[in-house]
């Protein structure tokens, strides 16, 4: 990477830093690398198996808001991609099961400018992040058996939709809808259904002298909280969409709605909680909720779901990173719950760091094992918690938490402390 691209890149990682930082290093365990990698060649990598009972359709959508001006984009309409994961009744086989990205948006989130590439340090050029597949059969029809409880999905800042697939992948193969969000020009790269490829405007905005980083941000978080609850809307009205897989739009329960998202995608989550009621529950994964300002009080702009509480259920899932866990070291958190009447608890998963409620946590090690990630970075992006702990935790609270408050199954897991997991630790 040249001297424009390692300034870019610690630019945006102080700008990221806001909304999740990315802690110091310390150990990690050995993982072994894919069968059949080798000296020269990309590395390869795998996503874990989902844990739930059904096999998973997924469908990707172009949707454009006709009424809102695209905020990176002066003069355009706002256009976003999302992709729909569900359950369905015939598993993928290895040669249909859907790629985790287009060739165009893996070569660009692996290239030099990749946005979400630069966050995570690997080796331009060293990932075939394309060849990666999902475990999902492309536009397969949805199983039947009634309507389902939805989920929305949102990225970190810089991500794109794909970086939180295990996870998605797993609530769907529980029975979830799962409905992963795009942020057009701030996530790394958006692959149009039309071939188009549209890159991140931040590194360009990011270089500037004198840019007011949280006028930024918070610009960005506006953008995103008026892009979930168009996605909202347009949910709505999929019965009349042509072209979508069989019994998928007859299959969302939207009076069930709940979101999760990582980094700026917890915010969003929260945010559009606070802003829209039909989200009924929330996870914020490692999303602080303030930002750097000169209109903020002691230079801490709070936004208003912090300043006003949740009257609904959420929950904070911290790590191991200098600034997070415990609600009480982030002024936005500790904001949050104090002013919050509805149900709410604060987990902190050990030895983990930013990176670990992504797939960074599966891939990285498999990528690094390879050559292509160092040791040091890997540390700092997914800690020393073994991966699997971290995946199986992570995904057995996110379930526990949207089975209890969407479907109204309580494994009593938010319970407190569980012996199960003692890697996570428990703030009621």
């Amino acid at each position: 990477m040249g001297s424009g691209g390692r300034a870019v890149a610690a630019v945006l990682m102080a700008a990221t830093a806001v909304l999740g930082a990315v802690g110091a290093p310390a150990a990690v365990a050995a993982v072994a690398a894919p069968e059949g990698a080798k000296a020269g060649q990309q590395a390869r990598a795998w996503l874990p198996e989902p844990t739930g009972p059904y096999p998973i359709g997924t469908t990707a959508l172009h949707l454009t808001d006709t009424a809102r001006e695209d905020p990176w984009q002066p003069g355009h309409r706002r256009e976003l991609m999302i992709s729909l994961w569900y359950p369905t009744s015939r598993p993928a086989g290895p040669a249909d099961r859907a790629p985790y990205m287009t060739p165009a948006a893996g070569e660009h989130f692996g290239g030099p400018s990749g946005v979400g590439l630069i966050n995570y340090g690997a080796e331009p050029g060293s990932t075939d992040w394309s060849g990666i597949r999902t475990h999902a059969r492309t536009d397969a029809p949805a199983l039947p058996g009634g309507r389902r409880p939805v989920v929305l999905y949102s990225p970190g800042l810089g991500d794109p939709r794909a970086w939180g697939t295990a996870l998605v992948e797993d609530l769907a193969s529980r029975g979830y809808v799962v409905v992963t969000v795009d942020h057009t020009y701030e996530a790394s790269e958006v692959a149009f259904t039309d071939g188009e490829l549209a890159a991140s405007v931040l590194p360009g905005m990011l270089g500037q002298p004198d840019l007011d980083i949280g006028a930024v941000l918070r610009k960005a978080m506006a953008a995103r909280v008026d892009d979930t609850r168009f996605v909202l809307d347009q949910l709505a009205g999929l019965g009349g969409r042509t072209g979508l897989p069989t019994g998928l739009a007859g299959a969302l329960d939207l009076d069930r709605v709940g979101m999760v998202g990582h980094s700026a995608g917890g915010f969003t989550a929260l945010q559009t909680m606070h802003d829209d009621p039909r989200i009924a529950a929330g996870i914020n994964l490692d999303g602080q909720l303030h930002f750097p300002g000169p209109d903020g009080r002691n230079g801490v702009f709070l936004p208003t779901v912090a300043e006003d509480g949740l009257d609904r259920p959420f929950l904070l899932m911290g790590t191991g990173s200098d600034d997070s866990g415990d609600y009480r070291r982030q002024p936005g958190w500790n904001a949050l719950w104090q002013h919050s009447t509805g149900w709410h608890a604060d987990l902190t998963l050990t030895g983990s760091r930013h990176g670990s409620y992504t797939d960074g946590q599966s891939l990285l090690p498999q990528i690094a094992r390879q050559g292509a990630l160092t040791a040091d970075r890997l540390r700092a992006d997914v800690g020393d918690i073994r991966p699997g702990r971290a995946e199986l935790a992570t995904r057995s609270y996110v379930a526990s938490f949207f089975d209890r408050w969407l479907r109204g199954h309580d494994d009593h897991l938010l319970d407190g402390p569980s012996p199960r997991f003692p890697e996570m630790a428990y703030e009621g």
